[in-house]
């Protein structure tokens, strides 16, 4: 009989164990989303039959809070039973009830299977994060989109609230771009919603005049943020990445690695208006690193031109006879530090004078 301390420490035995532990995860994770899907199956039923009772009674609101009196003395152990989730299941239901009355009309047996499809995906997710949804969005096609990222994308709630309050429904897939006719349909479907426009970088600290070192220092010093702003799927590769061509170095600002898009992306910032020449420069560094850094594993690398402003026409007009695949954004910055307040600290120089340190 082998020891048990000595049979833990054999490779195999590791490997086997993690396997079963594998499998044991997996099992609890589903069993987690069955239980939401169960739960919120079982909101929605309850919500149903309030609004279907309350249609036909003058019982009122005060219907809600005996029912949940009722229901927290039988089901003691049992949560979500108070006046106030009662009503959010109400509200909830409320919210998508348009979405089943469509399907339940439709003459056509696709758009009816389309609809039940879209209700079902409300069962996919856990309960804050519909309440998230409902409450924030503006109406049920920006319902609809959030629901849908959460399910891609697995965001958290903290995430999803953030993606919601910075706009992402108006902004994603808003940026300009020739991917349509420089990358494959499938993958420039999907490089096209990794954009968006504007960027929103309203959690930097910078004054309003900044230059692009500043921008870029700024986006470094928060660079966890700048990868929420940026999207699912970037990888950072690195700063002012070097390219040797033909003897001579150049340096692309900043260099990201899709890990859904599998490809890498070249991002290139601006601080002032859009001029046809960045284009140019950003399509010789795509070009650079499909020839010094792609292998043929890889999708063809992205450009991302990140500029203060821009005019839509010029921007088509620079695109229209570029060899590789770009897109042109601009940033948002509403919270800069004031000029005044910017100019009141000292220069590093008088600090130094002040304390007597002399430069060789």
């Amino acid at each position: 009989m082998v020891k048990t301390e000595y049979l833990r420490n054999i490779t195999d035995y590791k490997e086997f164990i993690h396997t079963v532990k594998s499998k044991i995860q997996s099992a609890q994770i589903k069993a987690h989303i069955q239980v939401n899907e169960t739960m919120l199956r079982l909101y929605w039923e309850i919500a149903r039959m309030i609004v279907e009772k309350q249609k036909h009674s003058s019982w009122g609101d005060g219907f809600i809070a005996a029912m949940s009196k009722d229901l927290k003395e039988e089901f003691p152990n049992m949560k979500g039973f108070s006046t106030t989730n009662i009503k959010y299941m109400k509200q909830w239901y409320l919210f998508w009830y348009d979405e089943v009355l469509s399907g339940q009309q439709a003459v056509a047996q696709i758009e009816n299977e389309k609809s039940q499809q879209a209700v079902d995906r409300l069962f996919q997710i856990p309960w804050g994060h519909n309440l998230a949804i409902m409450s924030k969005s503006k109406n049920r096609d920006e319902a609809r989109f959030y629901l849908y990222q959460t399910i891609q994308n697995n965001y958290s709630r903290a995430v999803l609230i953030h993606e919601i309050e910075s706009g992402l429904y108006e902004r994603q897939g808003k940026a300009i771009t020739n991917f349509e006719t420089k990358l494959p349909d499938i993958h420039s479907d999907l490089a096209m919603q990794t954009l968006k426009d504007p960027y929103n970088f309203d959690f930097l600290d910078i004054r309003s005049r900044h230059d692009e070192k500043e921008l870029e220092d700024a986006l470094m010093e928060n660079m966890t943020k700048f990868l929420l702003e940026l999207g699912q799927g970037f990888s950072f590769v690195g700063r002012q990445y070097k390219l040797n061509v033909g003897g001579s170095e150049f340096k692309i600002d900043l260099l990201f690695y899709h890990v859904k898009l599998y490809c890498y992306v070249v991002v290139e910032l601006k601080v002032s208006d859009f001029k046809p020449e960045f284009a140019g420069k950003l399509n010789f560094y795509v070009s650079a690193v499909d020839g010094e850094i792609k292998n043929e594993r890889d999708n063809p690398t992205i450009g991302i031109l990140i500029c203060k402003s821009k005019n839509d026409t010029v921007v088509e007009y620079a695109l229209k006879d570029i060899n590789k695949p770009i897109g042109v954004s601009e940033y948002q910055l509403t919270h800069i530090l004031p000029e005044n307040l910017r100019s009141s600290f000292p220069a590093i120089e008088e600090i130094e004078a002040e304390l007597g340190i002399v430069n060789v």
